[in-house]
């Protein structure tokens, strides 16, 4: 896949619609889906934030009353705030661990709802397939399933607690911090001069919205940089999966050296992106380190005049120090957590991505459902100015298409190689919104389609003879009586192995598997795209004549290049002519 950076966001979101797409991605569950045990959840989470803080309220008054105890060489106070400190180093070490594990359990319990709820969409609707008609513009829907969704789920959650944490945080500390600092007398000229009240409560608020504002600037590429390196790295793994899953063609072919070359070429962009990444994280990293570097000594030396003009306790200071500290983290949320943000707004962003891309292909499904109908005839399956073009494309395949099919019956469909043959069976199944005319089915009938290369699932060989029926509703004795009927009695000792069969079987073999499910399932109608492509002539001769013992009422409508299938056709429909002509 070409890497490209035309079509890769340079900007990102403003921060008013990211958040609005985070919104629309969150709402579902925590209104709608998730249920009291969520919000149970998430309230026990909370409290337990919340008891944080307040368990940092009391250390911070520990401090005061240590270091007062120090400087008195108060001895039974030292030992009786030693015990003290040892009961609240108890229960903050039972809150983190209960904090960290229901919010985890939170996590995966969301998670698992998003994940359900987006492949839910991605295969509903036949989005997986029209998602590659549509010229998505989003890419690589399997990391937007997987690590997308699990980064969403996430660092929401931890953003938004600690967002909460850094917030009660904020109003605990100010109040200790204005109240220590006492006022400051600045002079002005003339002799005059001007209280100000709390002042090192104002100056680390000047101290922490000049450090955010910074960070925004020298942080803002890393959301860009964060949103290809995504990309980049899902592009090679599809890269490796797409070579492993075609490795005997690639092999037979001797292609190994073009595809280095290419996997290569990949990483290559991976690797350039990722180093982009690491030089603004590292000036990045300067400036944060440097800002929490000052912040500490800032507060002594704020509180100096204060402490040495006796106002101020040692126990005071230290508290004084503490109390800035919390206060700083907390009005240096965005600072503290920018490089997080970034990576988060870039997730945000593919994820509300996916979901227009999804939103368009049912928008195409409805208009390729728009296109059916039910036929007046009973039996009979018509097409009525039945106009096909490529998707974005200037004309139509074929002049419009008008034909009748009874039930029953046998057509093949001929015509040259490009001409529309297949896409007239994706039209018949309501894949194809590329369409103008009307197709009228007959109502109440099954159908059943056999592409050229059938799907064979990961699994049991039975689970990929019955499907897309579920391998329990099936059972061993009529997957074992189909076997010797499409020749696969072979593998009748291997109904329950797990492998990977599509790489395991020979494309005939594959294509002997689809026609098994044909008598499995006995469609009313059955749909056939080269479904014999790779079969020897008497193993096809064999599958025909035991289609029309076993299946007599089943209409066949067949596309075919090669000559051998005629023979099992009643009839031939040159594509786009006006009549079927028996053969």
């Amino acid at each position: 896949m070409a890497q490209d950076d035309k079509d890769i966001p340079k900007t990102s979101y403003p921060w008013k619609r990211l958040v609005g797409a985070a919104w629309r991605l969150a709402r579902p569950y925590w209104f709608f889906e998730g249920g009291l045990l969520a919000w149970s959840l998430l309230g026990l989470v909370v409290g337990l934030n919340l008891l944080e803080v307040y368990l940092s309220v009391q250390f911070n008054t520990w401090n005061r009353n240590f270091y007062d105890a120090l400087q008195k060489f108060d001895e039974p106070a030292f030992w009786s705030l030693i015990l003290r400190f040892s009961l609240l180093a108890a229960f903050f070490i039972g809150q983190g661990v209960s904090n960290r594990y229901f919010t985890r359990v939170l996590q995966n319990r969301w998670r698992r709802w998003m994940t359900r709820r987006t492949l839910d969409r991605w295969l509903s609707d036949k989005s997986h397939y029209l998602w590659q008609l549509s010229g998505a513009a989003t890419d690589n829907p399997d990391q937007r399933i997987t690590e997308d969704v699990r980064d969403f789920v996430s660092q929401s959650l931890d953003l938004s607690l600690g967002f909460l944490n850094q917030a009660v945080t904020l109003c605990s500390f100010i109040a200790i911090l204005w109240g220590l600092s006492g006022p400051l007398q600045v002079p002005l000229a003339g002799g005059h001069s001007v209280t100000v009240p709390g002042y090192m409560a104002w100056v680390c608020l000047v101290y922490a919205v000049l450090g955010t504002w910074l960070s925004h600037r020298i942080g803002k590429p890393l959301i860009g940089l964060n949103y290809r390196q995504q990309r980049y790295e899902a592009d090679f793994r599809f890269g490796l999966v797409r070579l492993r899953e075609n490795g005997e063609s690639v092999a037979l072919s001797e292609g190994e050296e073009v595809e280095k070359r290419g996997l290569g070429a990949q990483f290559e962009w991976i690797y350039g992106n990722f180093m982009a990444i690491v030089r603004k994280q590292m000036h990045f990293n300067f400036f944060s380190v440097g800002y929490d570097q000052a912040a500490i000594i800032f507060p002594y030396l704020v509180a100096a005049p204060r402490f040495f003009a006796k106002q101020l306790t040692l126990g005071n200071l230290f508290q004084v120090a503490d109390a800035f500290g919390q206060v700083k983290d907390a009005l240096s949320w965005v600072v503290n957590n920018y490089p997080t943000l970034a990576f988060w707004s870039s997730v945000v962003e593919r994820l509300d991505g996916f979901e227009d891309e999804i939103a368009h292909t049912k928008r195409l499904r409805r208009t390729a459902l728009g296109l059916a109908g039910f036929s007046a005839k009973p039996g009979t399956l018509s097409l009525e100015g039945l106009s096909l073009s490529v998707p974005g494309g200037t004309g139509p395949l074929a002049a419009p298409l008008n034909a009748e099919f009874h039930a029953g019956s046998s057509v093949l469909i001929s015509g040259p190689s490009g001409c529309g043959k297949s896409t007239l069976l994706r039209a018949l199944r309501g894949l194809w919104p590329f369409a103008e005319g009307r197709i009228l089915l007959p109502e109440g009938a099954s159908v059943m389609v056999i592409p050229q290369k059938p799907y064979l699932p990961v699994g049991s060989l039975k689970g990929a003879l019955a499907y897309p029926s579920p391998e329990d509703s099936v059972d061993d004795a009529a997957i074992l009586e189909l076997l010797p009927l499409v020749r696969l009695q072979q593998f009748a000792g291997q109904l329950h192995h797990q492998d990977n069969w599509a790489l395991v079987l020979s494309v005939g073999e594959q294509q002997r598997v689809a026609w098994a499910r044909v008598f499995l399932h006995r469609p009313d109608w059955l749909f056939l795209d080269e479904a014999t492509s790779a079969l020897d002539e008497a193993t096809q001769n064999s599958i025909y004549e035991a289609l029309k013992a076993r299946l007599p009422g089943t209409t066949m409508v067949s596309v075919a290049h090669t000559h051998n299938p005629r023979a099992h056709h009643a009839l031939v429909w040159g594509f786009g002519d006006p009549s079927l002509e028996p053969l």
